[in-house]
């Protein structure tokens, strides 16, 4: 049976929610893995709105095995607030239906402290972090410092992997002017948390092997988008993991040969959240348009998105470095009633023209947009969910958008509804 991974290709907020949501239902697992609870979902099912942080888009759906992988950094009691949250609105999560890898790394509280400090004293250059700890989370993962889910099985490794990372932690507190983390209370809080967390703690390589093995259908979910990737992104205003679709192997502990298509999310514009360049923002009425109509507000964080045309070099960027097979194309009805809709088809810089983004910070920060301009139409694209649906000017954008990012579109949304999608390839066709 297919195997399928969604990745985000731009800079995240791209409508994975709905889009995950809608494969879901046709798959068994849906696995988590990379990010942590800074990455926001919202689904709308039946009239419903779910916001999702650090679960899976599949806990709203019975009958399907929801997994938070090793790729994953943790927040416990945000996970057991979300949970909470979640079951108040109806939803049954039980160790049945979500499991969370024993070597899931998890964010503490001081981890977030770190985060917001840095964030205050950087008089640089701003990340524009969210605050909740992700970064020095996983630096401690990669420091060999950090406590693991499976560590709260047992006192005395406990107290080892405490001691260890306040040894780092409380020298960088000092310099930062906080106070030393109490070690005694804080192994009270995580033995106070670990029962709550430990009854969905297993092997997850283990089993995800095992239904591939029996043939079921795996939805490997990610968090935040292609650009945002530590490697690949727009460093380093990016976030502190990989992004990109070769991640959903490692963070899940599968082989790379189980993944049989690469769905890439794609908005028919695109977005920004935080710092960082963005070559195709507008600052005018267009962008505030932009914004305006489709609600770019940041599930998670609130924050008002920056928005801009459509960046044909960065998908086609994405597409490449995450092995999409087809995009899903959101947010089409946000362009309709623009008489003229422009997109970014490359970059001048220094008198140069260029059809990817450089890598250097200074060279993206300096690069002018290239625009190729279009007729837009002012028929409503919204709730199609056949071709037949659409004007032929936005038929026309579509067809432009995959012969430029040199990648086929695969489904087509129209609106936050799951049912208002064109299903033009089925990623879990066998």
């Amino acid at each position: 049976m297919a195997n399928v991974v969604v990745v985000g290709a731009q800079w995240g907020d791209e409508g994975k929610g709905k889009i995950v949501d809608w494969l879901s239902e046709r798959a068994d697992v849906i696995a988590r893995f990379q990010g942590g609870h800074n990455a926001g979902h919202t689904l709308v099912i039946d009239g419903e709105v779910y916001k999702l942080h650090a679960l899976p888009s599949g806990v709203v759906r019975a009958g399907k095995l929801s997994i938070i992988g090793n790729g994953v950094v943790l927040d416990p009691w945000h996970l057991v607030g979300e949970i909470a949250n979640i079951r108040s609105q109806g939803v049954s999560i039980t160790p049945e239906t979500l499991m969370i890898a024993e070597n899931t790394p998890l964010i503490l509280p001081f981890h977030g402290e770190l985060d917001r400090a840095r964030e205050a004293q950087n008089s640089v250059a701003k990340i524009g972090t969210t605050g909740r700890g992700i970064g020095p989370c996983y630096e401690d993962k990669v420091g060999r410092r950090v406590i693991r889910v499976a560590d709260l099985a047992d006192d005395a490794t406990l107290r080892l992997r405490v001691d260890r990372a306040l040894v780092h932690h409380n020298a960088l507190r000092a310099g930062l002017g906080l106070e030393p983390i109490d070690a005694e209370a804080l192994i009270a809080d995580l033995k106070a948390i670990a029962p709550e967390i430990l009854q969905y703690a297993a092997p997850v390589w283990k089993v995800l092997n095992e239904h591939r093995r029996a043939g079921k259908r795996i939805l490997f979910e990610g968090a935040q988008g292609a650009l945002l990737d530590i490697d690949f992104g727009t460093y380093p205003y990016v976030t502190s993991s990989n992004v990109i679709a070769g991640q959903a192997a490692t963070g899940t502990g599968l082989g790379p040969d189980a993944i049989d298509f690469v769905l890439g999310i794609v908005k028919a514009y695109t977005t920004r959240v935080g710092e960082g360049p963005f070559p195709t923002e507008l600052l005018d009425d267009d962008g505030e348009r932009l914004g305006t109509r489709g609600h770019e507000f940041g599930t998670t964080t609130g924050r008002k998105r920056r928005c801009g045309w459509f960046d044909a070099c960065l998908v086609r960027q994405t597409c490449q470095t995450s092995g999409v097979s087809g995009i899903a194309l959101t947010k089409l009805d946000v362009l309709d009633g623009f008489e003229t809709l422009k997109i970014c088809v490359g970059y001048e810089l220094n008198g140069e023209r260029y059809d990817y983004l450089p890598t250097a910070a200074d060279q993206q920060a300096h690069c002018t947009p290239i625009y190729e301009e279009m007729e837009g139409w002012s028929e409503s694209t919204e709730g199609a969910r056949s071709w037949a649906d659409l004007p032929a000017n936005a038929i026309k954008y579509v067809r432009r958008v995959e012969e430029l990012i040199g990648c086929p579109v695969a489904m087509l949304s129209t609106s936050p509804e799951r049912e208002d999608t064109i299903l033009v390839t089925d990623p879990f066709a066998d």
